[in-house]
């Protein structure tokens, strides 16, 4: 079997094995650790144990065992006790296979709360408004991860819940509206599934690793290795990390950041942000997130430290990276890293400015461009385009135009016809993955730029536009309004996913060459010879 788990702390020495054992993110975490940056105590379940599971051994008692083994090492380092009364440990459980898979497999956030720690998580926080809504969350994310019960029942909770208080997000309920809501979210737990919510902690914590792992054999997850040639005998770690507190107030939030723009590749900080949210709520694709900008004017500090960050990780890594971090009362934590997914034209660029930043070398730059045509590298543009009909934030650059379609079916289905599509949907998850893949273009009206969806949108080279305000769905009459303009499903969009515009109707296109880029690839290969 093998090591049965690692410990990630802080300065602690990387474990040996690498990611094809404890996976991509439990690696980067360990790096990141042993070069001082601000990480959460972690323990992870190494590859071998999905392995062993999908051959038929459940392996129950042992995994038991060393789940608790794991946690008394995190005990040991945070001083807080899982199950405790007082001073409750909580964790988050993820995935984190040998090769990247944004958002194909599950997480757990919040575990080990029930009616003893919620309590005792008000005692050690002073904060009845955070303890309630992580026990909220946890209820609905574990019967979603762990049971596969539907989102619906769970979400008319919470729109109740927000109607009643009058009022637009979960991020303005008090404290006393979340503890209703979490009860009653309890009973809807009971009435679905016979049973009560679990409250051993262990029992919770064993559930959502058996969970994790059953995720690497989800269809979407199996989707995205068959489109990305990734071998389905890699198997998933399971990384078991120190909750850190996105929701615990007007200084905390998620966020997800890329050290440079992936679309176009420029050195920037680009990240997506939510005050007083977990990292589900970024990156999920629910919710829109224009509050990168605010977190910028209100804590400039958090702001600096951040691009500190995002320097470190390219000095650590060599490469843009795409890093996960939860600011908690203004301090700063990072949940994981990886390299980041980014367009064609974006990778020519960064991989050009790295050579000239001294990152890497010419010959470093060329290997990463390998998989690349060169000759096929453009950004497209509409020749003439007239009054945009919407406006929308852009999260993959380009321009595509096709024929609407509302759903997944819908789009392979026109997609087989041989018809360009636009995929137009109030938000998009990783399970739409096979109907992204069809799509010529993709167009919600809520989300980010950093959801998983929209990285893999990128990743398959799709124009994306996220976050259009102005976006209105009928599915029962197969309609979309834009704009004030009503449009039937198989009608015609044009996206420019430079400018962020949304057209009716179908636009001609040209091609503009990244040429300062190629001539610099062009010298290098010679220089070479």
């Amino acid at each position: 079997m093998g090591q049965l788990f690692y410990t990630i702390m802080p300065g602690a020495s990387v474990p040996e094995g690498g990611a094809p054992e404890i996976g991509n993110k439990g690696w980067n975490l360990a790096r990141m650790a042993a070069t001082g940056l601000p990480v959460p105590p972690a323990f992870v379940l190494p590859t071998n144990w999905c392995l062993r599971r999908r051959g038929g051994e459940a392996d129950d008692p042992a995994l038991h065992e060393v789940l608790r083994e794991g946690i008394g090492q995190l005990e040991s380092t945070t001083g807080l006790t899982f199950g405790s009364a007082r001073r409750p440990l909580l964790v988050s459980v993820r995935s984190g296979a040998a090769v990247s898979m944004p958002g194909m497999m599950e997480t757990v956030l919040d575990v080990g709360l029930n009616a003893t720690t919620v309590e005792g998580l008000v005692r050690l926080t002073g904060n009845p408004r955070l303890a309630w809504d992580s026990y909220r969350r946890l209820i609905q994310g574990y019967g979603e991860v762990v049971l596969g019960l539907p989102a619906a029942p769970f979400e008319a909770l919470t729109q109740a819940a927000l109607a009643d208080a009058e009022v637009e997000s979960e991020r303005e309920l008090d404290h006393r509206a979340l503890r209703a809501l979490a009860l009653a979210m309890l009973e809807r737990f009971r009435m679905l599934t016979g049973t009560p919510f679990p409250q051993d902690p262990f029992e919770q914590l064993h559930a959502a690793a058996a969970a994790v792992f059953r995720s690497w054999d989800a269809e979407k997850a199996a989707t995205y290795r068959r489109l990305n040639d990734i071998s389905d005998d890699l198997g998933t770690a399971v990384v078991v990390q120190t909750m850190v507190y996105g929701n615990a107030g007007g200084a905390s939030g998620a966020g997800v950041g890329f050290t440079r723009n992936p679309a176009t590749g420029e050195r920037e900080l680009y990240f997506d942000f939510v005050f007083n949210g977990q990292g589900e709520d970024v990156v999920a694709g629910r919710q829109e997130l224009p509050e990168a900008e605010r977190l910028r004017q209100r804590l400039p500090q958090v702001f600096t430290e951040l691009e500190r960050v995002a320097h470190a990780l390219e000095q650590l890594y060599g490469d843009a990276q795409d890093f996960e971090f939860t600011l908690q009362s203004g301090r700063l934590y990072l949940l994981q890293t990886r390299r980041a997914k980014r367009t064609p034209w974006a990778a020519l660029r960064i991989a050009v400015d790295m050579v000239e930043e001294g990152l890497i070398t010419p010959v470093k730059a060329l290997s990463r461009l390998s998989g690349i045509d060169l000759a096929s590298v453009g950004r497209t543009r509409f020749a003439a385009a007239g009054m945009p009909v919407a406006h929308a934030r852009v999260a993959g650059m380009g321009v595509a135009s096709g024929a609407i379609a509302l759903d997944g079916t819908a789009s392979e289905r026109m997609a087989e016809a041989g018809a360009s599509v636009i995929l137009v949907r109030r938000e998009t998850s990783t399970s739409d993955v096979a109907a992204m893949a069809r799509a010529d273009g993709i167009l919600t009206a809520s989300g980010g730029r950093t959801s998983h969806a929209a990285v893999v949108a990128r990743q398959l080279g799709k124009v994306c536009l996220v976050g259009c305000a102005d976006l209105r769905i009928d599915l029962d009459r197969r309609t979309c309004s834009l704009g004030g303009q009503e449009f039937a499903e198989g009608d015609f969009l044009s996206l420019d996913g430079n400018q962020g515009a949304i057209y009716a109707g179908r636009l001609e296109a040209v091609i503009d060459r990244p040429a300062r880029e190629l001539h610099a690839i062009a010298e290098w290969r010679r220089n070479a010879v």
